[in-house]
């Protein structure tokens, strides 16, 4: 089984457009065969947009593994950020720089394993996390981040409580200072704060 995380080029395109109600605003989405999600925006994704407070964000902000852009789409309409977005995934880049074009906004997207391509420190990374990468890929993805957040930097993210959510809180709890903004149908909306 091809995963949204690695890029199959044997994979049939099939190009659809899907509209995703944000905080009660209308957003379109070109999806596609191989990228997360493709059937329209997802629940946890949603959720985690409906919770950020985005009266607080701005400077710089990375929507980390973007897939096809929903989360940089939204923060780049609703806040004057700068908004920078990576995945690994080629066909989801592809479809997020034509989703940015749908949306009207100014978005900088690039390619990146991990943090591999990252150059600079950010006020705010935002994620829905890739849990089917595994514990490891995933700790490196959520702990990595405090190396690329300003001193008062937070990182966002969502994940659903059978997915280990409990223990991962208590794991984030040794690096940074946790909040839990909001518990919806099983997902957990955390906030970590550099220490």
């Amino acid at each position: 089984m091809s995963h949204y995380f690695t890029n199959d080029d044997n994979l049939k395109s099939d190009i659809k457009k899907r509209e995703a109600i944000i905080n009660g605003e209308v957003f379109s989405f070109f999806t596609d065969n191989g990228v997360f999600s493709k059937q329209g925006l997802d629940f946890a994704t949603k959720c985690l947009l409906e919770t950020i407070d985005l009266t607080k964000i701005s400077g710089n902000v990375l929507d980390f593994g973007c897939g096809y852009g929903p989360i940089g789409i939204y923060l780049s309409k609703k806040t004057n950020a700068h908004i920078d977005m990576l995945d690994i995934n080629k066909r989801s880049m592809e479809l997020a720089r034509k989703n940015a074009s749908l949306n009207n906004v100014n978005v900088n997207i690039f390619e990146s394993n991990i943090y591999e391509n990252v150059t600079k420190k950010y006020d705010f990374i935002v994620t829905n996390p890739p849990i089917r990468v595994g514990k490891e890929i995933l700790y490196k993805i959520l702990f990595g981040a405090k190396d690329y957040l300003t001193s008062d930097g937070e990182l966002w993210l969502v994940i659903n409580k059978n997915h280990g959510a409990k223990s991962l809180v208590r794991d984030l709890e040794n690096v940074y200072k946790v909040d839990i903004v909001d518990k919806i149908k099983g997902f957990y909306i955390i906030r970590c704060k550099n220490n």
